[in-house]
């Protein structure tokens, strides 16, 4: 499968808005992402026309897709950089050394199994090591406890379980595990 794997463009809400959505119907959505395709769905175009300017053009968040030959989008994720003395994307999670955070990871069923997740992996920690300012010492996610699949994939991919755990928002009988991996 030939892809090329680049950033999203100011122009692309309209794709960005159909893969988040895509994202969100998913059978492991619930365990996978903390939004709904309800809450999604019912958003004005103006906050993902902002959402995708900013995922394009900032510097705060870069928005990657995995493009195919036909233009189809296969895949997408996010990296938003996370500076210390903030605070992180959970409740209680403190940051303590410039990283990046990856979040909003989805491939569609068609391209599950092929290595595209890995290739996304890849070039999200690509970018990640090649901001200049700041300089990211870690690239960082965190993961269902009951989300296996997607913890295994993450681990195959060079990452490792920090000792961070974090609940669940919304539901405090399950916990968020972080993954991570150090600038080598």
């Amino acid at each position: 499968m030939s892809t090329v794997i680049r950033r999203v463009r100011t122009e692309e809400w309209e794709r960005v808005k159909e893969i988040r959505l895509a994202a969100l119907q998913d059978p492991a959505a619930s365990i996978a992402f903390l939004d709904t395709y309800e809450s999604a769905a019912a958003r004005p175009d103006g906050f993902w026309q902002e959402r995708t300017a900013g995922a394009a053009e900032g510097d705060a968040v870069h928005q990657l897709v995995a493009e195919a030959a036909d233009g189809r989008w296969l895949g997408t994720m996010t990296v938003r950089v996370e500076r210390p003395g903030g605070d992180g994307a959970l409740g209680g999670d403190v940051i303590t050394v410039p990283q990046t955070h990856i979040v909003g990871v989805y491939v569609r069923p068609e391209a599950r199994g092929t290595g595209l997740a890995h290739e996304l992996i890849r070039a999200a920690q690509e970018c990640s090591w090649s901001l200049a300012e700041p300089r990211i010492q870690r690239v960082r996610l965190f993961v269902h406890e009951s989300n296996t699949r997607a913890e295994a994939m993450y681990l195959r991919a060079g990452f490792r379980r920090s000792g961070v755990s974090v609940p669940v928002p919304g539901d405090e009988t399950h916990r968020e595990i972080e993954l991570a991996v150090e600038r080598g």
